[in-house]
């Protein structure tokens, strides 16, 4: 492999970085609001059992198919099928990852304003900086410059360096957090929401959010997982690899319920507060609790490194491309790739009441998602854009490339999947890709 590409020195590297990329706001932002909206305790099993069952297997065959032609998205499907229309998959992925990281850098440039928010006792206003042009607009190129400085690094030096810093401080935090949670007065009701399911709150509705989390939690649709097998070695253990990714970005959703509820009961809020949860009631929260400022303080510094280590994939994507593709060296590229995003983010990160066009912006139907041009972006990129080029890389690496030629590649170095080579030929080529379709549809409200 050229060392102008790079790779990772280590499996460790490989997996605190593809860790990293899928562990974000998801896991710490959302999945709390999702488990509170959705009933708790049995949405948390349904969310596991996706993960291992649609999310893992789907995971294998991306990274399968980065390894063996060692490559990005594009250059990838261009390698197997030369001249087909099937790059432009690749370059939705691409694409994708830009789309993403330009409304996904505005919400943690938030978090950033939260950790001085919090140092200094300001608990409320969320909605006064949320609609501040400057301040916003500071926030989200500061955490684009913080992104880039990383990636600029290159692969080892940068991103797999930083992981292996990042991440153990994230686990440090999450740990400390949930102690300090777990021990508040009242906080028992809240262990018993998230922990002992009600299986009657099981809906259909409960179902598709719950597939919907576990599919988007781990950074799949957009090839990202296609680059970063990219730089795995042939020798190393695919499968166990892809395990420990998907195992520690379970682990941290988990681990953020077990500090969100504790806190939420303890202090009688709602559980199903919905996306204002960290921002809104969190703070006030953190104003009565013992010791809340700094809780405060540590709780946003997690959500910005679990923001960070996301945004370091997402803009590695289209930045592999360039230096794949047309050769472009990724000193310079980064930095193009970086100015281009940040252009593309300002409308997201004026939409918050900044600016009025973007705030009721509206071009997607209301009953898809709300009129700012965030939420828009939210849709289009973050929803629509990973499941749909999911399906496609699914019937891809499925079909065109081959589920045989796939599993050929899994199986180099792993020891233990010959076993269950047949059962992921079947999920790869059959029950993957109809699973995504169902979420693709869900998201179009054709189940509500």
């Amino acid at each position: 492999m050229s060392q102008a590409r790079g790779e990772w020195s280590s499996k460790l590297g490989f997996i605190f970085a593809a860790a990293g990329s899928a562990i974000g706001l998801g896991n710490i932002w959302r999945f709390p609001y999702l488990v509170g909206e959705n009933g708790g305790a049995a949405f948390v099993l349904l969310y596991i059992l996706f993960v291992i069952v649609i999310g893992l297997p789907y995971m294998f065959g991306e990274l399968a198919l980065g390894r063996f032609v060692q490559r990005n998205p594009v250059g990838a499907i261009q390698a197997i099928r030369p001249g087909s229309a099937w790059k432009w998959v690749g370059y939705l992925g691409v694409f994708t990852g830009v789309g993403i990281l330009s409304f996904y850098g505005v919400i943690a440039g938030w978090t950033v304003a939260y950790i001085y928010k919090m140092a200094v006792g300001s608990f409320g206003g969320f909605g006064e900086l949320i609609s501040d042009p400057l301040a916003v607009s500071l926030l989200f190129a500061f955490f684009i410059l913080l992104t880039s400085a990383i990636v600029y690094g290159g692969v080892s030096g940068g991103i797999e360096r930083w992981s292996k810093i990042l991440m153990p401080v994230l686990f440090l935090l999450l740990f400390g957090l949930i102690v300090y949670s777990v021990l508040l007065d009242g906080a028992s009701a809240g262990l018993k929401f998230y922990l002992n399911p009600d299986f009657s709150k099981i809906t259909g509705r409960v179902v598709l959010a719950a597939l919907g989390q576990a599919f988007f939690s781990l950074s799949l649709g957009m090839g990202l997982m296609i680059t970063y097998g990219s730089y795995m070695s042939k020798k190393e253990d695919l499968t166990s690899s892809g395990l420990y990714v998907g195992l520690f970005d379970t682990m941290v959703a988990f681990m953020a319920g077990l500090i969100i509820f504790p806190a939420l009961f303890a202090m009688g809020e709602n559980p199903a507060a919905g996306p204002g949860l960290v921002f809104v009631i969190f703070p006030k929260l953190f104003a009565q609790m013992p010791g809340g400022q700094i809780v405060g303080v540590l709780f946003f510094i997690l959500l910005a490194i679990a923001a960070l280590t996301s945004t370091i994939s997402l803009l590695e994507v289209p930045v592999a491309f360039m230096v794949d593709e047309h050769k472009a060296p990724r000193k310079k590229i980064v930095w193009a790739v970086a100015g281009v995003t940040f252009i593309f983010g300002l409308p997201s990160a004026l939409s918050q009441g900044a600016s009025e066009y973007f705030t009721n912006f509206g071009l997607i139907p209301g009953r898809l998602t709300d009129p700012d041009f965030l939420s828009q972006m939210s849709f289009l990129w973050g929803d629509f854009s990973l499941a749909f080029g999911a399906l496609m890389l699914s019937i891809f690496i499925g079909w065109v490339w081959g589920a045989d030629k796939a599993a050929d590649e899994i199986e180099s170095g792993a020891t233990g999947f010959g076993k269950l080579r047949g059962l992921w030929i079947f999920m790869i080529r059959y029950f993957i890709p109809l699973v995504i379709f169902i979420i693709l549809l869900n998201l179009f409200g054709l189940f509500n």
